[in-house]
């Protein structure tokens, strides 16, 4: 061959990276959708089943918890306080439980499913356990036999963040201890509709609840106990404050309010 004629092959050429690429598969806009909807399943699968075994925020919109909780918080509820849950397991009966149960004790703030209508969930402290007379004469708190623990404070502060609505009352303000939960309760001393309650013996595997809001609280006193199967777990803090006059709040004097100085506050 002649040094100076070009190679045989100088006319072949491999394939290129690029011819490469072209050649894989596209993928259908169909399976593009299936894909992406099955990612969306997997993400809201696992918010809900976070907030049905871990953790779940809830609103409060009533006074029944002042002064420990007030209109507008946004408050965190712990799932597994009581136990694990099978996830879901609550959405259509009592939940099931993988650890535990244990029970709740007395003082507790609890989030629970409403006896007479298990679609609504309300929050109240726990007072009587399985087991407990529980009884109230002249607005004084008896369990077992005992009144329970008070003393008078000053509740000037807890007026001037009071929602308005109850800012016209009668309040006595006192540092209270249930169990080993030591808090504010406040009842009206101008109403005596709550004043007295007969004495009771709490069933078994009940609960007997009562808003710290003490004359403003419709709670055990009217309605009966709570089973625990309709607990949901314990409220543990606020992450956020703000009320706001919705234009179908059935309070007329309701305002805007944002109380940063919350955010955070630990509920005993």
């Amino acid at each position: 061959m002649d040094q100076n004629s070009p190679p045989e092959n100088i006319d072949k050429v491999e394939p290129s990276v690029d011819a490469s690429v072209s050649a894989a598969p596209l993928i259908s806009k169909k399976d593009k959708f299936v894909k992406e909807a099955k990612s969306f399943v997997i993400i809201i699968l696992s918010v809900l089943a976070f907030r049905s075994v871990l953790f779940e925020p809830f609103k409060i919109p009533s006074g029944s918890m002042i002064p420990t909780l007030l209109i507008g918080d946004f408050i965190l509820v712990n799932k597994f306080s009581y136990g694990f849950k099978v996830p879901f397991s609550d959405w259509f009966t009592d939940p099931v439980y993988v650890t535990g149960p244990a029970a709740p004790e007395r003082g507790d703030v609890i989030v629970f499913k409403y006896p007479k209508d298990t679609n609504l969930n309300y929050i109240k402290r726990v007072i009587g356990l399985p087991g407990d007379t529980i009884e109230v004469i002249d607005k004084v708190v008896y369990v077992n036999n005992k009144p329970i623990e008070t003393k008078d404070i000053d509740g000037k502060e807890i007026l001037d963040d009071m929602d308005e609505r109850y800012k016209s009352y009668q309040f006595r303000f006192m540092e209270t201890k249930t169990g080993t939960a030591t808090h504010t309760t406040q009842v009206d001393m101008g109403n005596d509709y709550f004043a007295n309650y007969y004495k009771f013996t709490v069933p078994k595997d009940n609960y007997f609840v009562m808003g710290d809001n003490r004359d403003f609280s419709a709670d055990s006193r009217r309605w009966g106990t709570v089973p625990f199967g309709h607990i949901k777990g314990k409220a543990i803090f606020v992450w956020f404050s703000l009320s706001v006059p919705w234009p179908w709040s059935e309070d007329e004097q309701e305002s805007w309010k944002f109380r940063p100085w919350r955010i955070g506050k630990i509920i005993h």
